[in-house]
């Protein structure tokens, strides 16, 4: 068959949910009763991919079909997963650990939850497979300490897999052995940073680590560790359980498969949607959430370390996924779309994330302990509370652009990409606030009512 024979036979990648052979599946148990219990899971197919892998391919083969599926990670960097899964070294007969961050601290990002609260097993399996490949023998399940029901739901699922074999010595027979223990944690938004995550979970004081050495060399009790997202793990899962072409058949050149977006703010429907990669903000926004309940302003992508776009058709109907994102200067991260009505302050909103990155800076470094957790909130109170100057926009816009590139760990820069897309698109709202000392929209701002 010629190439041109072989494209034309080729079948149309699937964009959109509307598309009749698009099917859910990491959400298709939330909401049903009984869906987190071991017999609920394994009654609808559950652990037959682990079963799988561990019986049918070896690990090197479980790394390659995730390579070829296109996986990317999950958590909002987006980093191929199996690529990530084949830095690690060979076993040396000592420990290796796998960590699954749960702790979902990005603002607009509630997608995790659910499956640690009605899908729990679906985790466990994604855990056994990611072990299996990268022959791990053992697992840390590190979960927002919020998150009470999702925390008490994946100890029940650990033990009920423990109990049955699925988890433990010699797993279903085959030799290998893992096991996973819970830890919850204690409100960091720093521990979404790899080095924090784990100084958290070693009992150390969760600041970034310098790498070199990267994890995979020297992780945990400095040993070869992996850390991956949740749905990362259960998107595995699915992956060899149906093939990497099934997942491959799913999204854009550069972003295959299925991923979960979280949409919050004034729309008919809040909450997670199940999507193709490539699918549209408009997809999500119009067909699924059921529009905005108030005439919007602006919309911010992929929760809220990623720069915002305006309310304009060209940003609606672009395809979310990384690359196109990446080329329109914001970032997918964790599908976390926030919608902003007409009648918001964008300074205000802005102050608002600002104070939110400088409760959560670790105070490592210069830039960040000093710009985002001293300069950047001081210069918005001064410009939310009418004493601001024209010439204070020229310097936020140099704190900014000074901060950025420069801090330890990617904290600092996700504040200050937010804050200089607000200045990009809404410019105006800022000299309108500094040379009137108020907002255009102020009786709406608690601020100045």
């Amino acid at each position: 068959m010629s190439d041109q024979a072989a494209t034309a036979a080729k079948p149309a990648p699937i964009l959109s949910r509307h598309d009749p052979r698009y099917e859910v599946t990491m959400y298709r148990y939330v909401g049903v009763e009984g869906a987190h219990t071991l017999d609920f899971y394994r009654s609808h197919g559950g652990y037959e991919a682990a079963k799988k892998a561990l019986t049918g391919m070896t690990p090197a083969q479980v790394i390659d079909e995730v390579k070829a599926s296109g996986l990317r990670g999950r958590g909002g960097a987006g980093f191929p997963t199996g690529v990530k899964w084949s830095f690690m070294a060979p076993p040396d007969g000592k420990p290796r650990y796998l960590v699954c961050n749960a702790d979902e601290s990005e603002p607009g990002s509630f997608k995790d939850r659910y499956i640690l609260e009605d899908d729990p097993h679906q985790l466990v399996e994604g855990m056994i497979i990611g072990a299996y490949a990268m022959q791990m023998t053992f697992g840390f399940l590190y979960v927002r300490g919020e998150y009470y029901l999702g925390t008490t739901r994946m100890e029940a699922a650990i033990a009920e897999a423990r109990a049955a074999g699925l988890l433990g010595e010699n797993i279903l027979g085959t030799g290998f052995s893992f096991d996973i223990t819970v830890h919850r944690g204690a409100g960091a938004y720093i521990c979404g940073e790899e080095t924090a995550l784990m100084n958290s979970l070693e009992g150390l004081r969760a600041n970034p680590r310098l790498k070199p050495p990267f994890p995979a060399a020297a992780g945990m009790y400095g040993r070869p560790t992996t850390i991956n997202n949740v749905t990362s793990l259960t998107s595995a899962v699915h992956v060899i359980n149906k093939g990497a072409a099934w997942f491959a058949g799913m999204g854009t050149d550069d972003s295959k498969g299925t991923k979960l977006y979280q949409i919050s703010g004034p729309v008919k429907r809040t909450g997670v949607y199940e999507m193709p990669m490539g699918a549209t903000f408009r997809e999500l926004i119009y067909d699924f959430a059921g529009g905005p309940t108030m005439e919007p302003k602006a919309f911010i992508p992929g929760g809220s370390s990623t720069p915002m776009f305006p309310w304009e058709d060209r940003f609606l109907d672009m395809p979310m996924d990384y690359g196109t994102l990446a080329k329109n200067g914001s970032m997918l991260g964790t599908g976390g779309v926030i919608v902003i009505p007409r009648d918001k302050c964008i300074v205000d909103a802005l102050y608002n994330l600002v104070r939110f990155y400088a409760h959560e800076s670790c105070g490592k470094c210069t830039p960040c302990r000093e710009g985002v957790g001293h300069w950047l909130p001081r210069m918005y109170q001064k410009l939310v509370s009418g004493l601001g100057q024209p010439e204070d926009i020229a310097l936020l816009e140099s704190v900014a652009s000074n901060i950025k590139g420069n801090a330890f760990c990617p904290l600092a820069d996700a504040c200050i990409g937010p804050v200089q897309a607000s200045l990009k698109w809404f410019r105006d709202e800022y000299e309108y606030l500094a040379a009137n000392g108020k907002s255009k929209y102020a009786k709406n701002d608690w601020w100045q009512a």
